[in-house]
């Protein structure tokens, strides 16, 4: 089998979740499928970071000359330049990785929609982006043989929203992101770096945008009892909308106690999991949830929101929360920090949890749809 791998809007660093999930799945594919021969086609931007990749010397890389920087141009080439890249390369089925795919690809395809946080929580995106990525997304679905997602959550997403059957869905988990360092940073070596003192540590790794419910989380630490010393480490890449909740934390008198890190090292936040007292993650939708997989893996006690497919992830692993009720999410926050018998539970049942997922796993899934795709084409 023959299968072209749709990167285009793959930008190094600035592609969040979506970059990693193409990283991974891509080498568990070529050791999971017997005969597989992969094709990326990828932007300029794209083209000489997955090359370095030491898997990709079993795959060809194709340049598509295309600025991934800029939205229009991606995808008028997703639509005009991949279609023609695909027949050029003779693949016999191409696997869209980022939510959207050419109209007429030429060749069966896949596509792979992570979410639709766009139509749980529009304000995540300005207008037009919304209305652009509905358009785009439901024209993949349409032009699709399968559509595959990371969660069953999702899945009921896309058929409620776009209409899909969902015998032509199919799910295929995440496994996790970061790989374990062979020698964790040890927690004082990670408290001195970032001044935490002996506060007990509340970690949320999270993007700085609406969905990720955060001023609610900054409204619910703020209401910890004063006898509890404690921090609350926000590691993640700046966003716009980081100075607002700046200000939402100072106005809630809890300025100091609130830490926006920026980006952190893989080592550096593979520490802070290890180290959280309690990891807590307030989203109002997910795909899928990897930090609450990544927390899990590393032992951190997980209060985390009940919406979208968070309990999937979570499992029996964590205590849960109603996102929209700040009391709910103190209250959670309280359980894990209070009964050190809780915690150690949580630790416990987490890392057993995090075992269930897996790249070879999802990997194994993603195959079978290719083959339905095909069987699909040729009826």
């Amino acid at each position: 089998m023959h299968v072209g791998l749709n990167l285009l809007h793959l930008v190094p660093a600035e592609t969040g979740g979506l970059e990693l999930y193409a990283r991974r799945l891509a080498p568990a594919l070529l050791s999971a499928g017997a005969g597989i021969e992969l094709t990326l086609f990828v932007s300029r931007e794209g083209a000489p970071s997955l090359a370095a990749e030491p898997w990709a010397q079993a795959t060809r890389v194709v340049e598509v000359p295309v600025n991934a920087r800029s939205r229009p141009r991606r995808v008028l080439a997703e639509q005009t330049l991949l279609p023609a890249a695909t027949r050029r390369a003779r693949v016999d089925l191409l696997h869209n990785m980022f939510t959207t795919a050419p109209a007429l690809p030429g060749v069966p395809q896949v596509t792979t929609i992570h979410d639709l946080i766009y139509r749980r929580v529009p304000e995540t995106h300005e207008g037009i982006l919304t209305t652009g990525m509905a358009v785009l997304t439901r024209l993949a679905a349409l032009r699709s043989q399968r559509v595959l997602t990371v969660s069953e959550s999702a899945a009921g997403d896309i058929e409620h929203h776009l209409g899909i059957d969902r015998d032509r869905i199919d799910v295929a988990y995440n496994g996790p992101g970061m790989d374990e360092p062979a020698e964790p940073l040890a927690p004082y070596e990670l408290r001195r770096r970032f001044e935490l003192g002996d506060a007990r540590l509340l970690l949320s790794v999270s993007a700085k945008r609406p969905h990720k419910n955060l001023e609610r989380l900054i409204e619910a630490v703020a209401a910890l009892p004063a006898e509890e010393d404690w921090v609350l480490v926000i590691p993640g890449y700046p966003t716009a909308y980081e100075q607002r909740l700046r200000e939402h934390a100072e106005a809630r008198g809890a300025g100091e106690r609130v830490r926006f890190l920026g980006w952190v090292d893989d080592l550096a936040l593979d520490g802070l999991y290890r180290a959280a007292d309690c990891f807590v993650f307030p989203s109002l939708a997910e795909g899928f949830g990897l930090p609450v997989l990544e927390a899990m893996r590393r032992g951190a006690p997980v209060a985390s929101s009940d919406a979208t497919s968070l309990p999937e992830v979570g499992g029996d692993a964590a205590v849960y929360f109603d996102p929209t009720d700040t009391a709910a999410i103190t209250g959670a926050i309280l359980r894990i920090l209070r009964d050190p018998g809780l915690a150690a539970d949580l630790r416990e049942r987490g890392r057993r949890q995090a075992e269930r997922f897996s790249w070879e796993a999802s990997a194994a899934a993603t195959l079978r749809s290719y083959e339905r795709a095909l069987a699909m084409a040729r009826r």
